[in-house]
């Protein structure tokens, strides 16, 4: 009967203890780990906001690149941290569809991770060369609709979030498309260059220099609305596939069980982070809409995006590696 006593007591020295570490957070270096290779988008981002928040916080904070399994090695890590605050995750939307594809990871990519707030967002551009027939989307799926064995496209990979964005666009026109891999983003442009696929779907930000100089037409962007940059360019959704939205983000992540108060604390400081005018500019030149969000809009983004792929890999019978 005396142990319901004690185990109150130990709750309440946890709790107490935990509040004092939190009221001294930060008081030396944190690691803020990223799932992929230097000089990438996501590590740039990454590094844009550790300068800043590093200030604010008054402490360093050091970058770590861990690339490998589109990023489920670094979530892996952070996820067996300690929940103290000095381990984070810099991740982006990719973290969504790995569930999908990898049977092989080993940690839940929702409830293993303290949400804390996104960092930016930005859509895929779907494009074809400039010379291409396609002047719409709807020209594009009419052809794909006449041709039995699918137009070829452009992806860093089957499984990657560019392929299964076109994977959710098959699902959506009824239409059947086939993909070609490549390395890289950059290898994927030159291949619609080249003529040897029909059409890609793209990062704005690897795209709109190509689109610029008039390489690369772009027939429609995945977001909910116009993307500010091409105000002419229609969405999926006006080009009449209702409800069709991808949108990839960036953001961060701690631990689960990291306590509330250095949640709440790392929270305010990406909000002020993302506010000072010249680090808002440098996210929005590599291409992001700057948009913080709650621990809480954050986790809800995270859970229906996983449930999303994961319904999308069903249905296109793509199975986990």
């Amino acid at each position: 009967m005396k142990r319901a006593p004690i185990i109150f007591s130990i709750a309440i020295l946890m709790v107490l203890t935990a509040a004092v570490r939190a009221q001294d957070y930060p008081n030396h270096v944190i690691k803020l780990v990223n799932g992929f290779p230097p000089g990438g988008n996501v590590d740039v981002l990454a590094r844009v906001m550790a300068d800043q928040m590093a200030k604010d916080l008054g402490q360093p904070i050091v970058v770590e690149n861990r690339p490998g399994a589109v990023g489920s090695l670094a979530a892996e890590d952070v996820a067996r941290s300690a929940p103290d605050g000095y381990t984070l995750l810099f991740l982006p939307s990719a973290h969504t569809v790995t569930p999908a594809i990898y049977k092989s990871i080993k940690y839940r990519p929702v409830d293993d991770f303290a949400w804390i707030s996104t960092v930016s967002f930005y859509p895929f551009v779907l494009c074809v060369r400039q010379d291409s027939t396609f002047h719409s989307l709807g020209d594009l799926l009419q052809a794909a609709r006449a041709k039995p064995d699918g137009l070829n496209y452009g992806s860093t990979g089957a499984g990657s979030i560019h392929d299964m964005t076109v994977a959710l666009l098959s699902q959506a026109s009824h239409t059947k498309f086939v993909n070609v891999s490549y390395r890289g983003e950059n290898q994927v442009l030159m291949g619609i260059l080249g003529g040897d696929v029909a059409f890609a779907v793209a990062t704005v930000t690897v795209a709109a220099p190509q689109i610029a100089s008039g390489a690369l037409r772009a027939l429609a962007v995945t977001s909910k609305t116009r993307w500010r940059d091409w105000p002419d360019v229609p969405t999926f959704e006006e080009a009449g596939l209702p409800g069709f939205e991808v949108i990839s983000w960036s953001g961060f992540a701690a631990p689960a069980g990291t306590p509330q108060p250095i949640i709440d604390r790392l929270h305010a400081e990406v909000q002020r982070a993302i506010a000072v005018p010249s680090v808002k500019e440098r996210l929005q030149t590599l291409g992001g809409d700057v948009q913080g969000t709650t621990p809480e809009e954050m986790r809800a983004l995270v859970s229906r995006q996983v449930a999303m792929w994961a319904n999308v890999a069903k249905e296109a019978n793509i199975q986990p590696q």
